[in-house]
């Protein structure tokens, strides 16, 4: 079952971290975050990691839930996530900044990590509801 490791991007902010840190998630681990911020959660097969947050009482940011606002948007640091047709994001932003969906992403590799709460970035900004 695939897992999704996550850190919350106003953790990242609030710490003045940068977003291309390699050790990112080392510096997560090494910190004392309560669960919300930083942690891991298993996603089964066929299901959101919206969907799978959720499941596991995390109350993370959502609008639309069909990939057409950027309220949920994470930061993809490590893995693969498969999103449904999403018509927000610029290929750009997928292909050069790693921004995905999470409403619509599923993990397409075992191994995943995110910033989700990416919603607060600049370039963003224009597509939260």
């Amino acid at each position: 079952m695939p897992t999704v490791e996550y850190l919350n991007y106003e953790v990242l902010d609030d710490h003045g971290w940068a977003m291309d840190d390699d050790d990112l998630f080392g510096k997560a681990a090494d910190e004392d975050f309560n669960e919300e911020d930083y942690g891991t959660i298993e996603v089964n097969p066929g299901e959101y990691i919206l969907e799978a947050a959720e499941a596991q009482g995390y109350d993370w940011p959502f609008s639309c839930r069909a990939g057409a606002c950027a309220n949920c948007a994470a930061i993809l640091k490590e893995g693969e996530i498969e999103m449904d047709m999403q018509q927000i994001l610029s290929d750009e932003e997928v292909e050069d900044r790693n921004v995905r969906l999470t409403c619509i992403g599923s993990p397409g590799d075992d191994d995943v990590k995110i910033v989700y709460n990416a919603k607060h970035l600049d370039y963003l900004q224009n597509r939260v509801i």
